[in-house]
Formats: C-alpha cells, structure tokens, sequence
C-alpha cells in the first residue's frame, strides 16, 4: 500500500513524487538559477528572479503581462519552467487532478522578448496537457494529451503529432494508475540532448481488468466508475521504451530483453552529451534490479550493472552524471546500509561513496568541483534528520554539516554551485522554520532572519512530546513517542491512544511539528487527559540498515503486529497507564494495522478505530503487494496470515471502520469483505462509510468535520479520557 499519498499527510508534508524531470507537480516553490547564484519564484503575482546573498529582486514576467491576457484563458500560474537561454517561460495553469495530483492542464508561453503570450497544443481539449517541457534550444514545446505525444514548434507555431496509437489504454509519454501510485512515475518522457528525438514509455494496459466502482448519489441510476487495477497475482502492464524522431514522427523501439510484462521500467533518462539512453528493468518480484543502456538508433542494449536482493531492491530518484558524463551516482543496500556509489558508464568500475554503518537517507548535492558529496542521514537518532559532506571521490569519512546544537530534522535546498542553501529546521515543539544560509559557513544571510534569531522568539509548551526507547520481550529495541495529558498527575491511570501506520511506506516516530498531534480529533487530547503515543516497529523505513527495513518481506501484518504489541505490553506495565482503556487507530496501512492489532492481540486493545484498511492483501495492487509480500502463486500463505480478516473472529472490543466507497485505492470491497466475516462471527461492530469519497475521504462539504466527529465522539465513549 502505497500510502506516501494518505490524508495524514496533509498535517505534515505531501511528497509530491514523480518519475524524473519536467514535471508539473513542483516539489519546491523555488528554482535555482543555472549559476546558483539566483532562484526564481512566483511572487505577489510576479515572477521574480531574487539574487544572493542581498536578496535583489527583479521582475522576470509582470502580473500586469499575466492579467492583460486574461482573456486567453490564462489563469493562475500553478507552476512554470525558464527555457535554458532564459528568453521564454513555459506557464502552466487550470489544472486538474489525475489520481493524486493535479498533474494535467494548459500551458502558455510568455516570450520575454516579443511580449507575445502563445498557448500551447491550441487545437487539444482543454485541461489535458500534461507534463509540456521545452526543448534544449527552447524553440519547441513537446507535451501528452490523451496519452498521445506531440510537439509544438514555436517559430513555425505549428503542431506535429508523434505518436497515434494512444487510447485509454494504450498510454504514451505517462503511466498507467499502479506505475504512477507505487513508482511515483507521472511524466514519461524525455527531450533527447541535442533536441531532435524524444524517449518515452509506452504502457498497454489493454488486458488489465477494470475494477467498477459504484455512484449511487449523482444520478437517479447509479453508475459505474472504472479504475484499470492491477490486484495481486494479476499481471501488469506491458511495458516498452521508445524513441520518437521529431522530424519523421517514427518510433524506434528500445531492444530490452526480458519479457515486457514480467519485468518493470520505473525509471529511463538521455546519457548528457549522447545519443544513448539508459533504464532501470526490474523483475516482476522486483529483487533482481538490472541497468542498461542502449543505442537510441539501432536500439541495441547493453547490461552495464546488476543487482540482486533476498527481499525487494527500492527504485531511486534516478541517475546524476558526474566526471564528462563517464561516471554516475546510484544508491544501493547492498552493503546493509543505503549507500552511494560512483559507477563508470560501462559499469566496471564502483566506487563507495558513503562508508559506514549508516543510512543515506537522501542526496542533497553533488559539489564535483570541491570533490564533495552532501546528503541526509543521522545515524545516532533514527527520528531524526541533518547534513552531512564526504569526499565525492570516496575514502572519505562522513562530516556533519549541520550544528550539533540544533537537534532535530533538518532540511536543505542547496544551490547548484553549492554556494547557498535555504535551511529549514523543526522537531516535535517547534513548527518549520527557515533561513537562507551560506554553507561554507552556515552563516546566515541575514540575523534577522536566522534559524537562531526565530528560536529565541518561540516560547515552547509546558507540555511537550517525549521521545522513548522501548525494548520488547523478543529483544527488539523500538522508537516511539508520547504526549501525556496536560497537568500530568502520575499517581493516577490514563487512557492510552495509540497512533499506528507500521508498513514499508511511511514513518511515524520523527522528530518533526506534528508528532503527538492528533489531526483527527476534534478537541485537544492533552487538555481531555489522553496519553497518545506512536511506535515504529520493524519494517518502516527508518534509517537503521536494510536489515531493519527488509525483515517485514513477507510478514506484513504478522511481525509488524507483534512489535507493535509486543511494545504495548511493556507500557502497559509502566504505572500511570489504564490497561483497560487502550484504543489504538490507523490510515489505510495504519488501518490494517489497527485490524491486526485488535483482532490478534485482544486482551492488550480495547477499542480500535480503522480507516480506509486492507483488510485482505489479496485484492490491493500487485506491485505494492508484490514487493514486499512476494508472489502470492507461491507465498499464498502469507498473504492470507497477514490479513486482517483471518482474524476478525477474535473481536472482542470495540471497533468503528470508516472507508469510502469511491477509494481508487484501497478498494471499499476490503470494507465489504471484513463485515461479511465480522457477520459471520457474530461481532458486533460499528461501521460509517462515506459515498464516493476517495482514499483521502477529503472530499465534499463537510466532510472532514463529520469525520472528525464520528472519530471523537466513538474513542470519548469507548475509551474514555481522564486520570483515575
């Protein structure tokens, strides 16, 4: 289950994850200028060059351009990209959602030396482009519409059409819904380096079966909604490269081996300088992880590196060219620790990077002219976040960047030439703050506006979130949080709320603003006299080796459970907790957690709350479940083992499931499936589900309220709060 998208994110931070460059969901709202030394931004309506470190600004494109061509159809600016010689900006505006993100609109060109406003794809619907980017020399626009590809040429202000085949189903230049939800793969094409080609997937998703969901409520007779949906065991896509020449609109497949709907090619980009392009092929079971590259006009391939694992290999962002584009930047487990290495072209030569007994938990710069290779890691405190440096030629030890003085989780925008960086900082008590920095130094650019100056101006709660240790009877050390009631009287008993996601997709126990927060209940669980704590079992992706992370392959909803448990039990020793008021809730992952949770270890909870949950993994999507459960033709067992309704026999406390039933993601069958059971056995229960809401139950007036109501009012009454 891929749940990097879930709700609960939205108290935190969306990760707006994408499969390469040119996208339209921006990650950031600033991008640098190619010398590091400025970024774009919009502004008050403006677009704006700021230069470091004075913060200068200039007006790149005036709002008055934008609102004087209001008439034609531009609307607000949801995101823009500056052509390489700076004379163009690409603007792309009314966008609509696909799936998740609001990844397909119109685009514009604001020429910034005629003052003309030129829209792009004219002659296509409205709202369906997506992913537009310009050519290198910046005289073209290429973009999708209704999965087929195409391209503007600005000068002649005509449009050719590059691929006809796309249908529904047949998906050029993007992705179908399992690539884009569990690949973050949403643009899928590349411009070739020299301009005259361009790479793109093509998915067939023709013999992919539909999954109906059902409108009761817009119409007097329903009707179907049908979401092409891989399940479990279900094969997926096929899945091929090609290489479109622009001036002849012909495709030259990419020789590939393997059979392409058993294998996965999550990830594609142009060598710089070439006319090769290089991909990532990933078998079916996704733990044998192969790169080749290829010759994009004969599109004979070559194997260059391999790679194998006992459980499933990650995809990662992608490649980063270092040395005149000899060598490349590739992240590997294989050591037990997620590592970088520099690899030749024709993969013969690896150098490590990162040595350690540590994780890298991102890349954030490759400095090649200081020899410096700057990424993310703590390897002391797994909640939390800093920077480090190493020499990018490796044999380096690693170096925190990052003050000491500052715990907590960090964040960095490092410029291009690594010059400046825009800092955030925040842990459990302090919300993000941000300064600009200059990095040789961490100095900031102004004191004003330093990290340290805000600091000194938050006053910090009495009650604030403690951060434990708790050791299990099967010697597993796990992290966890608590916030305990306000006015704390540890002569008394308090209800304990449990927080719980527990699978490979997301972490809980961070040293982030949000931690011990409750977004969903509606009051101040502190102030009501509830102690709400969360646990990071083994399996999440925490920085603590691959070990840690890969011992949940093949045991979801088995050894996530137990730790989960297992760590409830010794709190329960711990004399101020009530053990018979234990509730425990969950999103989706954390969903099907909470299932387990209150239907396997029964005398430890209560009262359980479960929302939009997998409550049989066999019908969520096969390369989620895939990955991290094996091939269901021969791990069937497992499947059924981890699933919550293989238990919902032992309910004996008090539960409220809350799906929606228009959930593209979690299918509402799973909650139809759990009550049939929970039928069958007798359980009584309580169940709200919200019409066509998705996976998010975002959407229509109302609705979050109503939902944060339903959950309040059922935990107030079944797990009362308040010390005794």
């Amino acid at each position: 289950m891929n749940f990097k998208n879930l709700f609960f994110k939205l108290t935190v931070i969306i990760f707006l994850g994408y499969c390469g460059q040119g996208h339209a969901q921006r990650q950031s709202d600033l991008k640098w200028a190619k010398d590091g030394n400025s970024y774009y931004q919009v502004k008050d309506g403006n677009i704006v060059s700021i230069t470091l470190p004075k913060n200068e600004q200039k007006i790149i494109l005036d709002q008055s351009f934008i609102y004087s061509n209001s008439g034609s159809g531009l609307g607000e600016i949801k995101d823009f990209q500056i052509s390489e010689d700076g004379s163009k900006i690409l603007l792309y505006t009314n966008s609509k959602k696909v799936w998740r993100y609001e990844t397909r609109g119109d685009y514009f060109v604001a020429d910034l030396k005629t003052k003309e406003l030129i829209k792009v794809g004219k002659d296509q619907p409205a709202s369906s482009l997506m992913f537009a980017k310009f050519s290198p020399d910046g005289s073209k626009v290429a973009y999708v519409s209704k999965h087929n590809l195409y391209v503007d040429d600005l000068n002649l202000r005509s449009t050719k059409t590059l691929t006809t085949d796309g249908t529904d189903r047949v998906i050029n230049g993007t992705f179908d819904w399992v690539y884009e939800e569990e690949f973050d793969c949403r643009d899928g094409f590349r411009w070739s380096p020299d301009g005259k080609t361009i790479a793109y997937w093509q998915l067939d998703a023709r013999k992919i079966r539909n999954f109906l969901m059902i409108n009761n409520t817009d119409s007097i007779y329903s009707f179907n909604i049908p979401v092409e949906y891989p399940k479990v065991g279900q094969d997926p896509s096929s899945c091929k490269v090609g290489v479109v020449d622009i001036s002849t609109a012909t495709t030259k497949w990419l020789d590939v081996p393997g059979d392409h709907i058993q294998n996965y090619i999550p990830r594609m980009d142009w060598i710089p300088n070439t006319n090769e392009v290089i991909l990532q092929q990933l078998n079916r079971e996704q733990n044998v992880s192969k790169l080749f590259v290829a010759n994009a006009q004969s599109g004979a391939v070559k194997n260059i590196y391999s790679e194998t694992d006992k459980a499933w290999i990650d995809v990662t962002a992608g490649w980063e060219w270092i040395n005149g584009g000899k060598e490349f930047i590739w992240a590997s487990e294989k050591d037990g620790w997620r590592h970088h290495y520099r690899i030749s072209k024709d993969g013969k030569k690896e150098t490590l990077i990162t040595k350690g007994d540590y994780d890298v938990i991102e890349k954030s710069l490759i400095d090649e002219k200081n020899n410096l290779f700057y990424f993310m890691a703590s390897p002391e405190n797994a909640t939390q976040k800093y920077l480090f440096k190493t020499k990018l030629s490796g044999g380096g030890k690693a170096e925190m960047v990052t003050p000491s003085i500052l715990p907590g989780t960090h964040s960095y925008e490092i410029s291009p030439n690594g010059i400046f960086a825009r800092h955030q900082y925040t842990n459990a008590t302090v919300r993000p703050i941000t300064e600009w920095m200059k990095l040789s130094t961490l100095n900031p650019l102004t004191m004003e506006g330093s990290v340290t100056n805000q600091l000194g101006r938050i006053k910090p709660p009495k009650n604030q979130v403690e951060f434990f240790k708790v050791t299990t009877e099967d010697g597993i050390i796990l992290d966890g949080w608590m916030k305990k009631p306000d006015n704390f009287d540890r002569t008394k008993k308090y209800p304990v709320v449990f927080y719980v996601y527990g699978e490979p997709a997301s972490q809980t126990v961070t040293d982030t603003y949000g931690a011990g927060r409750n977004f969903l209940y509606a009051g101040d669980m502190a102030k009501d006299g509830y102690i709400y704590i969360s646990i990071e079992n083994r399996g999440a992706p925490a920085p603590k080796g691959r070990d840690w992370r890969k011992s949940i392959y093949k045991n979801i909803g088995t050894l996530n459970i137990r730790d989960q448990a297992m760590a409830a039990k010794k709190i329960l020793e711990w004399p101020f907790v009530d053990k018979d008021r234990i509730a425990v809730w969950g999103w989706s992952g954390g969903g099907s957690s909470t299932l387990n949770l209150l239907f396997q270890y029964p005398e430890i909870y209560k009262t359980g709350i479960a929302i939009a949950a997998v409550a049989n993994q066999l019908t969520y999507d096969n390369v989620y479940q895939e990955r991290y459960m094996g091939s269901p033709l021969k791990t069937t067992e497992a499947y059924v083992k981890g699933s919550p309704i293989s238990y919902a026999k032992n309910l004996k406390g008090n539960l409220l499931y809350i799906h929606g039933t228009g959930d593209d993601n979690v299918h509402y069958q799973n909650a139809e499936m759990l009550i049939n059971e929970l039928i069958k056995h007798g359980k009584v229960f309580q169940m709200m589900s919200y019409p066509n809401r998705t996976h998010s139950i975002s959407e229509g007036d109302g609705t979050f309220q109503h939902l944060a109501l339903t959950y309040t009012q059922f935990l107030q009454k079944n797990c009362p709060p308040g010390g005794k």
